[in-house]
């Protein structure tokens, strides 16, 4: 999975530094390179005068990093529940990756000037699936399809045609990073965020209860059975 997940990082970081414009020096884009985020500008400001917030974020990175490794760790406990052990592994995975080490990461190019932010910004506050996919989850994904995706495509598709084509590109990645590795399961992820831009679309009241509903209900689709028995359950001791 790793392997997987590793060329494809690598293949979108070279086809959003090409697509952006971005003018850096060679150490500004080596930089940029090891940053999960997805906007190379920020990084002309690298050796610049450190930016504001960084023993903030760090503070919380190293909180979420604890938080998550003491949850897995329970969740370890109760592998012989594989059901309890598996829904708890989920969050604790999330915050050991995604709000743990990605959040010290951002705090370190702060300290080296970069004005990096938090790639997932407080998800459970949003109120739509629109607000949660654009400005709350994975900036990095969301920036990186903006950029190779949307954006191209918005002058001849229009606004929905786009960002449907985006949920569609978003399902194909995530086929390369879920599917592949465990080599079943083909067409679920795609299909989870073919709903995902289904309902993006047509969305209308604000309702925190509704998009969290809407988010996880389908996740099974996301993340099917073979992905959890295939990498999923060997990191909390199951077979």
């Amino acid at each position: 999975m790793l392997v997987c997940v590793g060329v494809t990082f690598v293949a979108m970081k070279v086809i959003v530094a090409r697509l952006s414009g971005a003018t850096l020096a060679p150490s500004q884009w080596l930089a940029f390179a090891a940053w999960p985020g997805m906007r190379p500008s920020i990084f002309s400001r690298l050796g610049g005068p450190a930016s504001t917030g960084a023993i903030d974020i760090l503070l919380s990175g190293i909180r979420n990093l604890i938080a998550g490794a003491l949850l897995l760790a329970i969740g370890v406990q109760l592998r012989a529940w594989p059901l309890v052990a598996t829904l708890i592994a989920f969050p604790a995975l999330s915050l050991m990756l995604h709000f743990g080490l990605f959040d010290i990461v951002a705090a370190f190019w702060r300290w080296r000037g970069v004005p990096a932010e938090k790639l997932f910004r407080d998800p459970l506050a949003a109120r739509t699936l629109g607000e949660f996919w654009s400005r709350r989850w994975n900036l990095a994904f969301s920036e990186m399809l903006t950029i190779a995706v949307d954006r191209p495509l918005r002058p001849r598709l229009g606004r929905n045609g786009s960002r449907m084509v985006a949920f569609l590109a978003s399902g194909a990645l995530h086929e390369i990073a879920i599917s592949l590795p465990v080599h079943a399961g083909y067409g679920l992820p795609t299909l989870y965020f073919i709903v995902q831009g289904i309902l993006v679309r047509f969305e209308r009241r604000p309702s925190r209860l509704r998009t969290l509903a809407s988010l996880l209900l389908p996740l099974p689709l996301l993340f099917h059975p073979w992905f959890v028995r295939g990498v999923i359950w060997p990191l909390i001791g199951l077979q």
